[in-house]
C-alpha cells in the first residue's frame, strides 16, 4: 500500500497547517510522525520543561488527529530510522513537513531526511513557517514577503483524514521513559493548540488593552502580554493566525475608538503587531546563520572584546543572588516560572553581557534553560544584541537600579520574588545595602547574612563594560564586519 507521511516538528497543530493538509488532499493514505532524537536530550540548551511542555502539546495534537480518523505515532531515535521501518510496511511516496528554523543539529537532521527521501525515491515537499523566507538572498524585500504570507488566507483546518489500516498511535513516552526529572513551574499554561486560541481570545478580549502600557513591567507584564510564546514555540499556533485575529479585533475597535469599551486599544494593538513582526525578523537571522549560538554574528568585535568566564559571578547571576534586588526577583521569577517579559529578557542579558562582563555563550544557555518558551531564533538573536556583538546595533546596557524604580516603584515584585526583603519598606526596597545596622536587624535583612551586597558597583562596572563595548566596535575589522552583517540581517527600515 502506498501512503503518504506528514512529519510533524514544531508545528503541532491541526489548523492552518499546509503540511497536513496537503496530504490529506493527496491520493495515498495519510502517516502521521513524530520524532524525538536522543541528541537533543544531552544539548546544553536543552531542559527537561522545554521535553515535557513538547510532549503534552503532542498529546493533545494526537488527540485532535485522532478526532479526525488519523493517527500520530511517536519515534525516540532517529527520524530516518522510523522512516526506513515505515517504507518497509507501507511504501512512502511522499513526505511533507513544515519548515522549521533551527541551530545547526536541526539543519543537519532536516539534510539527513532529504538524502534519505533521494535515496528511496520519496517526493519531500516543505512549506514555509509564518514570515520566515528560505534561501532568502537579501533582505531588501524581505517585509513585503513576510507580509504577504502572513495576511495570507488560512490553510481550511481539515475535518476527515484517512489512514491505512492497522496503523494507529502509539504511547508517546513519559519524561520517566526518557529518564528526564519534570522541572515544576509556578502557574504553568495548559498544553495544545485549543489552549493556545484560548489564550489568545483571553488577551483580545480584555487582557491586551494595557499591553502597550503595561509590558514593560514583570509585574504588569504577566497579564498584560499575550503569553502566546510558548506556543508558538512548539508551533500549536501561527503567527497568520494571530493576526487573523488581531486584525479582527483592529476592525471592530475602529468602528468608535473613543467609546469606553475600547480605549486603549488602537495602540496596544499596533505594539502587539510590531512585536509579531519582530518575532519573524529575528527568527530570519537563523535562517542563514544557524551557528548563533556558538559563533557571534560580528566575531571580529566579538573576538575584541575577550570576555571571561567568572564562576563567582556567573553562579550569583545565574541564581538570583547579586545583591541587587529587582534583578534578583527577575531571574527568580524566571526560573520559577519559565517566563519573563521581554524588557526583563534583555535587562538579564544586559548585565551578565556588559555589567559582570561574561561571555554570551554561557550566560545565552542559562536563560534558554530558564525559558519554557525557548525560540533559537529569537532567542540568540536577543542575546547577541544584548551583549553587543552584531555591530549593527546600539549598545544597551540596562541600568538595573533605573529599571527597579521604573518598573516596580513600591518594591512589590521584589518582596514577592526575594523572600529575604519581604519586611523591607519602600525607601530601603531598591538598595537595601545602604540601610544602617539597626535598620537591617529592624527589617530582618543582615546584608552579607540574610542577603549579599552587590556583587559589584553596578554603575562603575556598566559604565567599564559599555567603554570596552565602543573601543572593541571602532576597531576596523569590527567596522567591517559589521557593514556585511547589515545586508545579510539589518531592518531596511532606516540605515
Amino acid at each position: 500500500m502506498s501512503v503518504s507521511v506528514v512529519w510533524f516538528k514544531r508545528d503541532l497543530r491541526v489548523s492552518d497547517n499546509p503540511a497536513l493538509v496537503e496530504a490529506i488532499n493527496g491520493p495515498h493514505p495519510v502517516l502521521c510522525i513524530f520524532n524525538l532524537e536522543p541528541e537533543r536530550l544531552e544539548r546544553a540548551d536543552v531542559d527537561p520543561i522545554h521535553i515535557e511542555w513538547e510532549l503534552d502539546c503532542l498529546a493533545e495534537l494526537c488527540s485532535s488527529l485522532e478526532s479526525i480518523g488519523g493517527a500520530l505515532q511517536f519515534n525516540f531515535g532517529q527520524v530516518t530510522e522510523q522512516l526506513s521501518d515505515l517504507h518497509e510496511t507501507y511504501d512512502i511516496k511522499n513526505l511533507y513537513s513544515n519548515e522549521e528554523t533551527g541551530l545547526q543539529w536541526s539543519w543537519d537532521r532536516d539534510k539527513s531526511v532529504a538524502a534519505w527521501c533521494s535515496t528511496n525515491d520519496v517526493e519531500f515537499t516543505e512549506f514555509p513557517s509564518n514570515g520566515v523566507v528560505r534561501r532568502l538572498g537579501t533582505r531588501d524585500h524581505w517585509k513585503k514577503h513576510r507580509d504577504a504570507r502572513v495576511s495570507a488566507e488560512q490553510v481550511n483546518t481539515p475535518v476527515s483524514m484517512d489512514s491505512p489500516k492497522g496503523f494507529s498511535s502509539n504511547e508517546i513516552h513519559s519524561m520517566e521513559r526518557l529518564g528526564l526529572k519534570p522541572r515544576l513551574l509556578f502557574e504553568r499554561p495548559l498544553p495544545g493548540e485549543k489552549a493556545a486560541l484560548n489564550v489568545l481570545y483571553s488577551f483580545l478580549d480584555e487582557r491586551g488593552r494595557t499591553y502597550r502600557k503595561d509590558m514593560s513591567s514583570p509585574k504588569t507584564g504577566w497579564d498584560a502580554c499575550s503569553r502566546l510564546s510558548p506556543y508558538l514555540a512548539v508551533g500549536c499556533i501561527t503567527i497568520r493566525q494571530i493576526l487573523h485575529h488581531t486584525r479582527r479585533k483592529q476592525k471592530k475597535v475602529k468602528v468608535n475608538p473613543r467609546s469606553k469599551e475600547n480605549l486603549g486599544w488602537t495602540s496596544s494593538l499596533s505594539s502587539f503587531q510590531s512585536r509579531l513582526a519582530w518575532h519573524c525578523h529575528f527568527i530570519q537571522r537563523l535562517e542563514s546563520e544557524a551557528t548563533m549560538d556558538v559563533i557571534a554574528l560580528n566575531p571580529e568585535l566579538d573576538g575584541h572584546m575577550a570576555r571571561e568566564m567568572n564562576a563567582e559571578r556567573y553562579a550569583a547571576w545565574s541564581q538570583g543572588k547579586t545583591g541587587w534586588p529587582f534583578f534578583d526577583a527577575c531571574m527568580r521569577s524566571l526560573i520559577a516560572t519559565g517566563w519573563i517579559n521581554f524588557r526583563m529578557r534583555a535587562m538579564l542579558q544586559s548585565v551578565a553581557s556588559y555589567t559582570l562582563w561574561l561571555p554570551w555563550t554561557d550566560t545565552g544557555l542559562h536563560l534558554a534553560r530558564c525559558f519554557l518558551d525557548y525560540e533559537p531564533g529569537i532567542h540568540w538573536s536577543q542575546v547577541h544584541m544584548q551583549s553587543g556583538v552584531t555591530g549593527i546595533n546600539s549598545i544597551r546596557a540596562y541600568s538595573v537600579r533605573k529599571q527597579s524604580t521604573d518598573q516596580d516603584p513600591d518594591g512589590d515584585f521584589i518582596r514577592t520574588w526575594v523572600e529575604e526583603l519581604r519586611d523591607v519598606p519602600k525607601e530601603h526596597i531598591h538598595e537595601p545595602w545602604l540601610m544602617s545596622y539597626e535598620q537591617q536587624k529592624e527589617y530582618n535583612c543582615l546584608i552579607d547574612v540574610d542577603y549579599p551586597s552587590p556583587i559589584v558597583d553596578e554603575k562603575t562596572a556598566r559604565k567599564e563594560g559599555v567603554s570596552k563595548s565602543y573601543s572593541a566596535k571602532s576597531k576596523p575589522e569590527s567596522k567591517q564586519r559589521s557593514l556585511l552583517v547589515y545586508d545579510i540581517h539589518g531592518s531596511r527600515k532606516r540605515r
